[in-house]
């Protein structure tokens, strides 16, 4: 696991992906940045990442679509098919370098939590509950994109359905109340107030595990037609 790890982290390092998940989040991020503080004086840091969940819906299917829609496009798929590791240990491999792009964007925006120190007083402690809610809704995004990116060879399809799905979340519990637990975005909403609930947490663990689950589901099954 941690060879495939190091590899696809290194791989979005050395390629524009990792960079423009980074940039594209950022830019984003900081126009929320200047809505808020400039047009509605908020100088809570925890405030920004409501805006952020929102970015995340459109960023992280730029990080998932490749995954394994492009090996499977030009045939190298074969090779992690045939792999002596595991499915399990490649698909973990795969999710958690994507999860530390995730956390390191959240590094770059202390940057904003620096600016409000100066003209506020936002908590620490609240931003740090912030932060790990935030890398959970994302590490959730990625395990769906992962799914999405394994079940089809078209990184442009893989997209649009992550988009679409993260979307329709948001508008699930308007339909009925039974439908709330698949809301991610407001599963997150406890963490930025500084509560770290058990339930959500579990909620969150279990979406991420569901996903993971199904893509070495999927590719397994790949490997067994290919027999």
């Amino acid at each position: 696991m941690f060879a495939v790890l190091k590899k696809e982290f290194k791989s979005y390092l050395l390629t524009p992906l990792g960079y423009i998940f980074i940039g594209i989040f950022l830019i984003m991020f900081s126009l929320f940045f200047y809505i808020d503080i400039y047009n509605y004086q908020a100088i809570n840091f925890e405030y920004l990442f409501y805006n952020g969940a929102t970015i995340l819906t459109f960023v992280v299917p730029v990080l998932t679509m490749r995954m394994f829609s492009e090996e499977r496009k030009s045939g190298t798929e074969q090779l992690i098919l045939t792999s002596p590791r595991s499915l399990t240990s490649i698909v973990l491999g795969k999710f958690l370098a994507a999860v530390l792009i995730i956390a390191i964007t959240e590094v770059f925006t202390f940057i904003y939590f620096g600016i409000l120190n100066y003209f506020g007083d936002p908590s620490l402690k609240v931003a740090f509950s912030t932060l790990a809610g935030f890398l959970l809704l994302g590490a959730a995004y990625i395990s769906f994109g992962m799914f999405a990116s394994s079940i089809t060879e078209s990184q442009i399809v893989a997209f649009i359905l992550s988009v679409g799905v993260f979307i329709s979340m948001w508008f699930l519990p308007n339909i009925d109340e039974i439908f709330t637990p698949f809301c991610l975005v407001s599963k997150f909403d406890s963490f930025p107030r500084g509560i770290i609930s058990i339930s959500e947490v579990i909620t969150f663990a279990t979406f991420i595990l569901l996903f993971i689950s199904l893509t070495i589901v999927v590719l397994q099954s790949r490997k067994t037609a290919h027999r």
